[in-house]
């Protein structure tokens, strides 16, 4: 205040404080203050701390400056309000804003002035030692307005004539960022306005280097352009030196000739610089017969067409894609398609990029092709590539010409290629991304993926006719599997039909199912796809060709950068680095994450095979299973890791590694290999990394049981994924790993696994509501596991039967099972599973009457979650305890407690335990009389339970909302609820709770129409 800083006090007011003065005169809301504060990762305190920090600041403000409003809560936020107070954010922008409308009112002075002072208002880096979002955000929006700024006020002062000024300004702005080409371009300007040219020079090389190491590419047109008028004012000065010497000097001999930048050698005859009369180039080659689909990419060309015809930016379509992907058919097809569009010709370049037999074509080859076309003579086609290119570029000048570049290696291959104006449109097709052309072109890059089953048959038709159109539908739908969607592969495989009439499509199915023989039968004559795929794979280093190899080995359909990392035996960042080279070559896919995890990397599936036939001849059987086993032990210590955070230490027995390879993969993880980026640590959010690397497990899982693999245990991984299945209700996922598991732990003899797994199949038929069945499987388990060493699973399989003979009625066996789990619980190190166990008795305990004694044991399972940092067994405990509150009338304590379970489980992405805490709230409400907000509730639960399919939750609710509805005397409506109830109940075989729905049915029978029914009366119907 007046000019001296004010101590804000610790860091989390000062974040707080930041928030709130990038959104003035906006609200904020609490969760956005946490998210800023702590990242994603809040305590249970978190609103609380929020507050305090809010009341601190307005203490510290009200002290120093009498202010006792510019904090003020709206609605459950926070609002930061200026009044005469300014803040730098708000006074730049306004700045900036006023300055561009001064400098478009042709006010260039005054718009100079504003844009001073707002730079003016930079002192070092915005909001310094802070980071995340928003920040991050913040710090680059403003980083940006900075140069932008910085680049409009150079162009004033070059318009004032300031030149000096603007060299002094931009001097270091461009040495900090050497790729703000328009800032480079207002100091070449600049200094050559000062008469400093050969500088001028000097800084457009500089640059021009570094575009061309780190981007592969050329500056842009304007840059470039400016660069020839400096050296055309060079060699104007020279020669008018050179003359004034002459002049002087007659009889002294001629001075060198001064080198004059030119665009072509000299006049070339004809107008554009084409021969007189020359006939425009037709060159495309003839379009497939078999092209089919690609609808969506034509689209994208043709848009492309709507500004290809003027002088605006240069129209480029840029297609890659992996090798047999169909790129030349496409751009092949559409340039046909278009080409009466361009009435000066079209041009076609196979620049052989990727030839097995052949060099690439230089831009110096390609040209001269080219010109030659366009009927320049040979004797006026230049030695230079400058020159040349200069030339190409005069003589399409104004014309419409359709250039096809196909096979393309790399952008420097093509850039001397490129018309310098938009009048023609260049199609490029090659392996590489193009992801660098943007800027200066008005690029449409296109990346072909594999054609749709519908598409890929479309094609099969074309080639092959009735053998493949008649052919038994199985077999046609499988063939086109076995292609996966290659054009390529599709055309050969038509083609070997038509070639060989007397054979069937399914005589080619069987053939090509055999995985050594399908590249042979679809690489004809040394050619085909294998070779396709092996011209890329030769060109990569030693490291990114291995670890194509050893990937081709998982036996997973798609993987994240720490699997590439542990097959390999190396760092995360050496493992990025590597699938990044893999994917710009066109042999890996990648696609974002979902929910905030890793990317994903995966194989089409004739390159996957492609790299384990590779694998197979360069790599030996001991490297490759190591590689395997390495991946296997770093998704089992992950998987361990996520299963940890959601359910506490313990509860799954620990991990024990059976052979070398497993250690090493945890040790790797342990050690940092796979935490060093966010998104794939999985405690950061189990339950979304456990859903990320589903389809892996599962497939890792059957390769153990197809190939009856001896070393590794594939029930341990089943086991940590069982809270993935649990709470997103993937039933048939839990029995599909659950059961091939547990055949691999029978054919090696594990009892620990057979006991572990036989238990988890139980645990699913009780989550499907079976109890019969969960009893009859656990009864097997129970048989496997009480005669052995492995006292926790035998506590697992006692805790389970528990629960089917609590769902059965009889609560006296659930009690004495319960607690003979919880002894066996005691003897193992699983602090977790005795939580549950204790949990568990405390319902039971409940449901016989004893209230007190239920809520203690309660509370012994919560505090055993929070000491061992369970999240989930934390929100089981407070469902628990909801419920045993509105058992004893305490229904607003319920009701916050199933509040907290809404949020926890939320947090977690469990809509099972999300269901079951609207569930309890709803009845909270109800019972408090507050029907409509029992409704809103009750309906969210059901959909929840719907989504999750589980029946026994949804006649709860609906007895609840039968309770609700009698309770507004709606009672035609609470019939029909209790009616869809016991209907459930029954087909469930639950006797308790169909007593229940029965009382409720009764009460509700003896109401009088039109009457709400009293709380007491309801709930009364719920009491056992």
């Amino acid at each position: 205040m007046d000019g001296k800083p004010v101590p804000l006090g610790g860091p989390r007011q000062r974040t707080v404080l930041a928030v709130l003065l990038l959104s003035a005169g906006r609200p904020v809301s609490v969760e956005a203050l946490i998210d800023a504060v702590w990242q994603g990762t809040p305590p249970v305190t978190a609103r609380n701390q929020i507050a305090i920090c809010v009341t601190a600041l307005r203490r510290i403000f009200r002290d120093a400056a009498g202010e006792h409003q510019l904090i003020t809560t709206v609605n459950r936020s926070y609002v930061l309000n200026s009044g005469e107070h300014d803040i730098d954010v708000q006074v730049l922008d306004q700045l900036v804003g006023t300055a561009r409308a001064l400098a478009r009112d042709g006010r260039g002075a005054e718009a100079a002035v504003a844009f001073g002072q707002a730079l003016d208002l930079w002192n070092g880096p915005a909001l310094e030692g802070l980071s995340g979002e928003p920040f991050d955000t913040a710090v680059a929006r403003l980083a940006d307005l900075w140069l932008d700024v910085s680049e409009e006020y150079a162009a004033l002062q070059l318009q004032l004539g300031e030149h000096r000024s603007v060299v002094s300004h931009l001097s270091a702005l461009v040495e900090r960022h050497p790729l703000r080409e328009q800032a480079r371009f207002h100091l070449m300007e600049a200094l050559r306005r000062s008469g400093l040219r050969a500088r001028a020079l000097e800084t457009y090389r500089a640059g021009r280097r570094i575009f061309v190491e780190e981007l592969g590419t050329e500056p842009g047109p304007a840059l470039q352009e400016l660069h020839q008028r400096i050296l055309r004012d060079l060699a104007a000065t020279e020669a008018t030196q050179a003359t004034a010497r002459a002049r002087a000097h007659p009889t002294a001999e001629p001075a060198a000739r001064a080198y004059v930048p030119v665009h072509a050698p000299g006049p070339v005859p004809g107008a554009g610089g084409a021969a007189p009369g020359a006939v425009p180039p037709v060159q495309l080659p003839v379009p497939s017969a078999a092209f089919t689909g690609r609808a969506q990419e034509i689209e994208e060309l043709d848009r492309l067409l709507d500004g290809s015809m003027s002088a605006a930016p240069l129209a480029v379509a840029a297609l890659s894609g992996t090798s047999g992907v169909g790129k030349t058919a496409l751009a092949v097809h559409w340039a046909n398609r278009v080409a009466g569009r361009f009435p000066d010709g079209q041009l076609y370049v196979d620049m052989r990029g990727y030839d097995e037999h052949e060099p690439p074509v230089t831009p110096m080859q390609a040209l001269d092709r080219c010109l030659r076309a366009l009927g320049v003579p040979s004797s006026y086609i230049p030695g230079e590539l400058e020159e040349r290119a200069a030339l190409y570029r005069g003589v399409l000048d104004g014309k419409r010409v359709l250039i096809l570049l196909d096979n393309v290696r790399s952008l420097p291959q093509t850039l001397p290629l490129l018309p310098g104006r938009g009048t023609s449109c260049v199609v490029v097709t090659g392996r590489d991304s193009f992801d660098y052309m943007a800027g200066d072109y008005a690029v449409v890059r296109i990346a072909l993926k594999p054609l749709d089953p519908e598409q890929s048959g479309r094609m099969l038709a074309a080639v092959a006719g009735a053998t493949y159109t008649e052919a038994p539908p199985e077999a046609a739908a499988r063939l086109v599997e076995l292609c996966d969607g290659l054009p390529l592969a599709l055309r050969i495989a038509g083609a070997y039909l038509v070639a060989r009439p007397h054979r069937s499509v399914a005589q080619l199915v069987d053939r090509l199912e055999d995985r050594r023989r399908r590249l042979d039968l679809l690489s004809p004559r040394e050619g085909g796809v294998r070779v396709g795929i092996w011209l890329s794979y030769r060109e990569l280093p030693a490291d990114a060709a291995r670890l194509f190899r050893l990937l081709g080995t998982l036996p997973v359909r798609d993987f994240a950068a720490w699997a590439g990392a542990a097959v390999l035996d190396c760092g995360i960042q050496r493992a990025e680095d590597l699938l990044e080279q893999l994917v710009e070559a066109q042999l890996l896919d990648v696609c974002p994450g979902t929910a905030g995890t890793a990317p994903r990397f995966s194989f089409h599936s004739l390159l996957r095979l492609f790299a384990w036939e590779r694998a197979e001849k360069e790599e030996p059987r001991q490297e490759r299973e190591a590689a395997l086993g390495r991946a296997f032990g770093a998704w089992l210590a992950l998987a361990d890791r996520a299963h940890e955070r959601l359910r506490g230490a313990g509860h799954v027995p620990v991990l024990r590694e059976p052979g070398e390879s497993t250690a090493a993969a945890s040790a790797w993880a342990e050690t940092g290999g796979s935490m060093s980026r966010p998104g794939e640590e999985p405690a950061a959010d189990p339950i979304a990394w456990f859903e990320s690397e589903r389809y892996a497990v599962l497939d890792l899982v059957r390769h153990w049981a197809e190939t009856e693999r001896v070393q590794g245990r594939p029930w341990e991984l089943v086991a940590r994924v069982v809270p993935l299945f649990e709470t997103h209700n993937y039933l048939e996922d839990w029995r599909t790993a659950t059961g091939l598991a547990l055949c691999a732990a029978r054919r090696t003899g594990d009892r620990e696994g057979v006991g572990m797994m036989l238990s988890s199949l139980g645990t699913l038929e009780i989550y499907r509501r079976d109890y019969r069945a969960a009893r009859s499987v656990l009864m097997e388990a129970k048989a496997a596991t009480e005669n052995g060493d492995d006292a926790h699973g035998h506590a697992v399989v006692l805790r389970n039967l528990a629960l089917c003979a609590r769902f059965a009625g009889d609560l006296e066996e659930a009690g004495v099972l319960c607690r003979q789990a919880i002894d066996f619980f005691k003897r193992t190190r699983d602090p977790a599973g005795r939580s549950h166990a204790v949990g568990l008795l405390a319902q039971i305990e409940l449901e016989r009457g004893e209230s007190e004694l239920g809520i203690t044991l309660i509370r012994e399972a919560f505090t055993i979650n929070r000491d061992i940092g369970s999240l989930r067994g934390e929100t089981q405990n407070l469902y628990r305890l909801a419920e045993a509150l509105l058992q004893v009338g305490e229904v607003l304590e319920a009701e916050q407690a199933a509040d907290q379970v809404v949020a926890l489980s939320r947090a977690q992405g469990d809509r099972l335990g999300e269901a079951h805490g609207l569930r309890a709230r709803g009845e909270a409400q109800w019972r408090q009389r507050l029907t409509a907000e029992a409704e809103a509730s009750l309906h969210q639960a059901h959909r929840a339970a719907s989504a999750v399919g589980d029946r026994f939750l949804q006649a709860r609710v609906e007895l609840d909302l039968a309770s609700t509805k009698a309770a507004q005397g709606t009672l035609d409506q609470a019939r029909a609820y209790v009616e869809s109830a016991l209907a459930t109940l029954r087909s469930l075989s639950n006797p308790p709770w169909e007593r229940r729905a029965e009382r409720l049915g009764a009460l509700l029978a003896r109401s009088a129409p039109e009457t709400p029914v009293g709380g007491a009366q309801l709930a009364g119907a719920f009491d056992e």
